[in-house]
């Protein structure tokens, strides 16, 4: 308990009823619930009955690191995963309940478009991923395609409805799930077999969720039946920080834990051990306005620390100088050693271009945070394609993938004509190849190719079920690659020799990736802590579609951070630039013209009250320094108007938590810097002389 303050020691020896943690920005929430799981299992808990849940995989990463320090070996037995993780848990062991296979498919977005795409009859993307996101959104309030057309509020979302049907049946025939499933069937399995949720609450002896103000409905309901009457959990979480509104959260489920569970324990977490009082008075101003579910004031004793600085700029390429001026001057002055004590914040991505070509002009490096993901490159998904159909025979479209990817001499209208064949009777692809009926449509060419990948498949899957080991999955990976000539393939497809050798090295880097998790060498996103057990290359091709970065050696690069304020949720800076706080952008624009009009200022002053909350979280990333930038005239699509202040910048003014930067004062720093550096080049010209 040494290191913890009385709040945070009231939080971790709270251990037999439901707890609400509320978990100011910067309060060591992380702390809080690793020390309440070595807690928990000193006070005689088995550490496989103790459930984590977080939100990303790097979080349960990072929390699984911490609690291997603080309990050591078995730290490996505690359940410390995401949310869709625990899904998969459940339905890899009891999905059998719900009609679904143990090797079901996990789908990524956009094989989602694709099938979306054909269950809707049209070749546009951009109106598939519309689909894709009313659908989403049904799924995280529990709606299925008939309740969704039930109350659907006009013929658009009729429509969509009714291709959502059509989506289902798809994902059933496919025997995969889409991510918004992993919480959904879980759900449905355990509300519907009481024998598996008696099993899973005799599991679950302790339930702690990071996070809790980002929850949705679905997953509140989850959580409700995972720890049953006795409501063994701890929530974690913080109502000022809640800025996922468009993706379902909802705060419902902080109000509910008082009215579900009368007996709830809530301690608040108001020390922040992050940022300076100055930067704390101004985020505690800011957030003031918005209505509090459970009030609470951050405090620091890190001292007042620098005034934040608001800053004016003629325009958005000004913008981007001033910014890079600041990182320069403060580094100059010995305040911020390294490139990756600095970020520019923002609220949406497009504005990351002119940072982007401000820094490059400066040869200062930078990374832009929510860039393209690791499993995202096309060669990296041909790869998961082949893995998924390993596993999955089922998988149309890793299937489609797969035998076209390197192509095979099997062309469109064989695979046009096996997919009918496949419609027709009911069958996968795959299951497709081995009728005795399909030469009554292709030739026996076509019949023979098919069959011969077919055999493949089957034949590297029954290896890969037998491969364990580091050093014998790295082995059989490199064989197949050779095999099925992917190399050439990259060469082939590429105009660019150089683009081609960068893309077979991401291919290499994928290979050592899954040979070390192979080897017990990486831990299992799934939640499973694998550390030094070995897993055959099938178990880990089961998991494959959960990741979503390679590694995490991005956080060892000395750049500059650029980042959208979403994406910076749960990371800190010494020296933060907060970009684009001008109406419009910050708080974005909150023009609303459906329904009534008392309904759309309702959905106003929900939105305007989330914008304010991502201000916060913009406010409380910085540790020592914060710039709040605005511009005096904006790009709005091909015009150039006029910039107004984000109403936040008056909000965050109050006695001296903010002052006018003065250009003039920066030019001096400048000037000064360049003057100190021309008599630094000096002095050693002249020591070389």
């Amino acid at each position: 308990m040494s290191g913890l303050n009385l709040a945070q020691q009231e939080a971790v020896n709270y251990l037999h009823g439901p707890c609400l943690v509320l978990a100011g920005a910067g309060s060591g929430k992380t702390r809080v619930i690793t020390h309440k799981i070595a807690r928990l299992i000193q006070a005689g808990l088995a550490a496989k009955r103790i459930a984590a849940i977080t939100f990303t995989n790097k979080a349960a990463s990072e929390m699984r690191e911490r609690a291997k320090g603080l309990i050591g070996r078995e730290a490996k037995d505690v359940v410390i995963c995401t949310f869709h993780a625990l899904g998969v848990r459940l339905l890899r062991q009891d999905g059998a309940s719900l009609g679904l296979k143990p090797q079901f498919s996990i789908l990524d977005s956009d094989d989602v478009v694709s099938i979306l795409k054909d269950a809707g009859g049209t070749t546009d993307a951009a109106t598939a991923r519309q689909w894709q996101w009313a659908i989403s959104l049904w799924k995280n309030m529990g709606l299925n395609a008939a309740q969704a057309e039930a109350q659907a509020k006009d013929d658009n979302e009729r429509v969509t409805a009714r291709i959502m049907a059509r989506y289902e049946e798809r994902l059933a025939a496919f025997h995969s799930v889409d991510f918004d499933d992993l919480i959904g069937l879980p759900l449905k399995l355990l509300r519907d077999h009481e024998d598996v949720r008696a099993k899973w609450q005799q599991a679950m002896g302790h339930v702690l969720v990071d996070e809790y103000q980002d929850t949705n409905a679905t997953q509140y309901e989850l959580l409700k039946l995972m720890v049953g009457e006795r409501g063994r959990f701890t929530a974690v979480g913080d109502d000022d920080q809640s800025i996922y509104g468009w993706r379902g959260a909802t705060l419902d489920n902080l109000r509910k834990l008082p009215v579900d569970y009368p007996q709830l324990k809530v301690i608040k977490l108001e020390q922040n051990y992050r940022s300076t009082s100055a930067i704390l008075r101004a985020a505690n101003n800011v957030i003031q306005p918005n209505p509090k579910l459970f009030p609470k004031t951050l405090f620091s004793e890190l001292g007042e620390g620098e005034p934040v600085r608001v800053v004016d700029c003629d325009n958005e390429e000004h913008e981007a100088e001033r910014a890079v001026a600041r990182f320069q001057s403060i580094r100059a002055a010995g305040a911020g050693k390294d490139w990756k004590d600095f970020a520019v914040l923002y609220r949406a991505n497009h504005q990351a271009r002119v940072f982007e070509q401000a820094l490059r002009k400066a040869q200062i490096p930078y990374k832009v945070s929510g860039g393209q993901s690791f499993f995202d490159r096309a060669e990296i998904r041909d790869l998961c394609a082949w893995l998924r159909l390993w596993v999955n025979n089922d998988d149309d479209p890793a299937f489609l993938r797969a035998v076209t990817t390197p192509k095979r001499g099997i062309g469109h209208q064989t695979l046009a004509s096996l997919g009918t064949f496949a419609s027709q009777y009911k069958l996968s692809l795959f299951e497709s190849l081995f009728s005795s009926s399909l030469g009554s449509v292709l030739n026996a060419r076509a019949v023979g190719s098919l069959h011969e990948f077919g055999r493949y498949v089957n034949d590297l899957e029954y290896r890969a079920r037998h491969t364990e080991g580091a050093e014998a999955a790295r082995a059989f990976i490199t064989d197949w690659l050779k095999d099925i000539g992917y190399e050439k393939h990259l060469y082939d497809s590429e105009d660019s020799e150089k683009l081609a050798a960068s893309r077979w090295t991401n291919v290499l880097e994928f290979c050592d990736w899954m040979a070390k998790r192979c080897g017990g060498e990486i831990d299992d996103a799934s939640g499973a802590n694998i550390a030094s057990e070995k897993k055959t290359l099938l178990e880990v091709a089961q998991t494959i579609s959960l990741l979503s970065t390679i590694s995490e050696r991005e956080q060892d690069q000395n750049v500059v951070t650029l980042s959208t304020l979403h994406a910076s949720k749960g990371l800190e800076w010494p020296h933060v630039v907060l970009a684009g706080c001008n109406e419009g952008l910050l708080p974005f624009k909150l023009d609303d013209d459906n329904g009534k009009a008392g309904q759309a200022n309702e959905g106003i002053l929900q939105k305007l009250q989330e914008e304010r909350r991502l201000m916060y979280v913009g406010i409380t990333r910085a540790q020592r320094s914060l710039a709040v930038s605005w511009v005096k005239r904006r790009k709005k699509g091909r015009e150039v108007v006029a910039g107004v202040p984000s109403r936040f910048i008056a909000e965050m003014a109050l006695d001296k938590a903010t002052v006018k930067e003065d250009p003039r004062e920066k030019l001096r720093a400048l000037r000064a810097e360049f003057a100190a550096r021309k008599a630094q080049a000096d002095g050693a010209a002249a020591a070389g002389v």
